[in-house]
């Protein structure tokens, strides 16, 4: 007797041939789904490449800029450095615009005297009893207290008022006390123009009107007025409208002529100077192809010729993201047969916009 096989119901094969197709679609989804996130990670990780590339180039433009305005005080002679100067320049995929300036043109923080900084802060819109307070804050700040009765006694002969450094510093020190302050004064040099927001009584908005027209990198006591912001050269002890405006009218009329300028100045003139320096300011422009735009401000000091082969000496600090810029110059920069430093240029400060807003030092 034969078996009799029977075929499955009709609605029991299309049940199977429903749950096969659904189970394609699930596959083909997770595949779509699959390549989705690798487009979405391919797509990404390009992005960030060209992130990278794009930071290699700024900093390799901003590089060229510097080294662009180094050369170009090389190629003249000593005597005829100049003051201040701009150029462009084309460097891979951006557009490079260079403006620079000496140093000199601002107020050295650790070097001005009291007159003069309380002139800038007058010249910048605080009243002059304040301006006083604040410049003595600065002037604070900065002065090292004495560590030996012998260093106390040789100060405080130096010193018209008769107080010695040990006094003064106690002074200030009992001043931040007394306002509360979490930290007492650094009794230092100021290592960048910021700190200036650290002194008591100095509000953020005086810091910041402040900030164009200071240095920690001049080394000088005073104000170089060939090439100095007007708002500088209104700070100088003794300045009058009539002076001020005298000078600026000679600095265009005649630009080189240094010694018609300190004649102009005439009892404005002790806190001025029309020496040359060897400390530049750049504001550094990259303009990428594609749209992208980078500001830099770095502040360089040129070797004297006769010394190029000499380690860099330290002056200041840089600030914030600069910390990291200097490490990389360091390794950076050219080195002789000898081993020794051999670039015609040491960077002082390094600050770009790259990465987020930019603040002056």
């Amino acid at each position: 007797m034969r078996a009799r096989v029977t075929s499955p119901p009709e609605s029991a094969r299309r049940a199977e041939a429903g749950f096969v197709l659904v189970a394609v679609l699930w596959i083909l989804a997770a595949l779509a789904a699959l390549a989705s996130i690798y487009s979405s990670y391919t797509v990404n990780t390009a992005a960030a490449s060209h992130v990278a590339d794009d930071r290699v180039q700024a900093e390799a433009s901003i590089r060229a800029g510097v080294e662009m305005a180094v050369f170009r005080q090389l190629a003249l002679p000593e005597k005829a450095t100049l003051p201040q100067g701009g150029f462009d320049l084309r460097v891979g995929r951006t557009s490079v615009a260079v403006r620079f300036r000496s140093e000199s043109a601002r107020i050295d923080l650790n070097a001005a005297p009291l007159d003069l900084l309380a002139g800038l802060f007058t010249a910048v819109g605080v009243d002059s009893t304040q301006a006083q307070t604040f410049a003595e804050r600065v002037v604070g700040w900065r002065t090292k207290a004495a560590t030996s009765a012998g260093a106390n006694s040789a100060s405080a002969g130096a010193n018209a008022a008769g107080d010695g450094a040990e006094d003064k510093a106690a002074k200030e020190d009992k001043l931040y006390s007394e306002q509360h302050m979490p930290y007492p004064p650094r009794h230092a040099p100021f290592d960048n123009a910021l700190e200036l927001s650290l002194l008591p009584g100095i509000s953020l908005a005086v810091v910041e009107r402040v900030l164009p027209f200071v240095t920690v990198f001049s080394g000088r006591s005073g104000v170089d007025v060939s090439i100095a912001d007007p708002t500088v050269l209104s700070a100088l002890p003794g300045m009058t409208p009539q002076i001020l405006g005298a000078v600026i009218n000679a600095r265009v009329t005649d630009p080189g002529d240094g010694r018609a300028l300190m004649a102009l100045l005439g009892p404005a003139k002790a806190s001025a100077t029309t020496d040359a320096s060897k400390t530049f300011r750049a504001s550094i422009a990259v303009a990428f192809d594609n749209g992208r735009r980078v500001h830099a401000e770095v502040v360089f000091r040129v070797k004297d010729q006769g010394a190029k082969n000499q380690g860099p000496k330290s002056q200041g600090s840089p600030s914030q993201g600069a910390s990291d810029q200097s490490a990389k110059d360091q390794g950076a920069k050219g080195q002789d047969a000898k081993g020794q430093d051999a670039a015609p240029y040491e960077l002082l400060y390094w600050r770009d916009d790259f990465d987020g807003p930019m603040q002056s030092s």
